[in-house]
């Protein structure tokens, strides 16, 4: 209904009919918003549900020893405080001081001012969200791989199954209501990235002065809330809206039609 309007919240509002919906087709700044959110989410997202699988196989070993104690650590980086996690990559990223800038200059390599370029910025913010979720994914991929009969896996052995074969033929088919799961959580929660890249820049809702990782929730946030231009915002967040939700059916038909395939 707002984005109908163009609308000041503290003045009038008038009705322009889908103009700032024309408005923000021919914006480039909402285009250059939406490659960043794009890019954020895929290099993000694919290395983290990755790492999850791979992580929920170790930790379902019989062979682990304090397995319950690292179980338990998994869910340390999702617990933990998103400010504190942003100040902590802050430091490891930093230009000046940053451990990894020390690190590389062990090796002559340059700083690298990470923060002030797309490619940089967009590995830092994915860097700190494949902290903070992985551990979560692997403990749903770990509670549906000890739902599994063990009995499966020796019959398959004995059968002269590798570790390969029994992969792909028991662990992912049951796993594949909980990789769809967490593919829509994923697409959904990356595409509206909000937090870290907002702290990350130190609050600055351009993200850059080139905008180099704006992405659409912070246009979002800078329209309505910055510019008070609430009905051009409200356009953003119904296209954000209307991206989220082909995206995550795209994703959801693509991983229910691979695991039938499975």
């Amino acid at each position: 209904y707002v984005s109908l309007f163009d609308w000041n919240p503290i003045g009038d509002k008038t009705f322009v009919g889908l103009a700032n919906f024309q408005q923000l087709a021919q914006d480039p700044r909402f285009w250059n918003a939406l490659r960043n959110t794009f890019s954020i989410w895929i290099i993000s997202t694919v290395p983290q549900l990755l790492i999850a699988l791979i992580l929920a196989q170790v930790l379902n070993s019989t062979f682990l020893r304090l397995a319950n104690f690292f179980r338990m650590a998994m869910l340390l980086p999702y617990i933990t405080s998103v400010a504190a996690t942003a100040i902590v990559f802050a430091q490891l990223f930093n230009r000046d001081y940053g451990l990894l800038n020390w690190f590389l200059g062990l090796f002559g390599i340059a700083h690298i001012d990470f923060m002030s370029t797309a490619v940089g910025s967009h590995l830092l913010i994915s860097v700190m969200v494949i902290w903070r979720w992985f551990g979560y994914n692997t403990l749903l991929y770990l509670a549906s791989l000890q739902a599994v009969p063990r009995d499966m896996y020796e019959a398959a052995a004995m059968d002269g199954a590798g570790p390969v074969k029994q992969f792909l033929h028991i662990t992912l088919p049951a796993l594949r209501p909980v990789i769809v799961f967490t593919v829509i959580m994923s697409t959904i929660g990356g595409l509206q990235i909000f937090t870290e890249p907002l702290l990350l820049s130190s609050g600055t809702l351009t993200c850059g002065s080139a905008r180099q990782c704006q992405t659409l929730s912070l246009f979002l946030f800078e329209q309505g809330f910055g510019s008070f231009k609430f009905g051009y915002g409200s356009a953003v967040g119904v296209a954000l809206f209307a991206i989220i939700v082909v995206v995550a059916l795209i994703n959801f038909l693509l991983s229910s039609r691979l695991g039938k395939k499975g």
